[in-house]
């Protein structure tokens, strides 16, 4: 049995009861920062309880792994318009310990695609068309690697700003604990938006 139809009634009387009016802002980030992090249920409400943040504080982007892997994929367009059209002047990349993107098993994905009936032929016209499962399910061998992928694809965007700086981090699921492993502060970074 599907949950949408408990979802449903619940969401009735969340607006019945104006419960969303202690969530009430503006599309613009208070704190003026977007946030590339992992999907992971984990991060959900620890991360932003971590970072001492509350609604409209930031622009979350979330895929797994926080990790690009298309230089013009819907995450580089989210980043994109957070800076330019929704007043973020820095970017947290944001990736954890325990991340399931972490040695991901490409072939066993695909066989998982073909065990729920994708017809083998559309992977490999996909393959063939330029479409390489092992660049589209890209996986990394440590949540660092993944973070550091995603902050240099970012910062060597071609329609990225420059003088807008690009931290990289991992957090610990559990605790919450923020382990930093670059901090962008160049001088250049912390002009404003020309």
């Amino acid at each position: 049995m599907s949950i949408v139809p408990r979802l449903l009634e619940f969401n009735k009387k969340f607006v019945e009861e104006k419960q969303y009016e202690s969530y009430l802002t503006d599309k613009f980030p208070d704190k003026k920062i977007a946030i590339l992090t992992c999907m992971d249920t984990r991060l959900v409400e620890l991360l932003p309880k971590a970072l001492n943040l509350k609604n409209g504080d930031a622009k979350f982007i979330k895929n797994a792994g926080a990790i690009l892997t298309q230089p013009f994929g819907s995450a580089m367009r989210s980043i994109l318009v957070a800076v330019y059209e929704l007043g973020a002047r820095e970017v947290l990349v944001i990736g954890h310990h325990g991340c399931g993107m972490t040695n991901l098993d490409t072939g066993g994905l695909v066989n998982k695609f073909i065990e729920h009936g994708v017809d083998p032929l559309a992977i490999q016209t996909l393959e063939n068309a330029g479409i390489r499962m092992d660049k589209f399910l890209r996986g990394f061998e440590n949540p660092e690697e993944g973070v550091m992928h995603s902050v240099k694809m970012i910062r060597k965007h071609p329609l990225f700003p420059h003088d807008i700086p690009v931290h990289g981090f991992v957090m610990h699921p559990e605790t919450g604990n923020l382990e930093v492993l670059v901090e962008d502060y160049r001088e250049e970074a912390l002009s404003p938006l020309a």
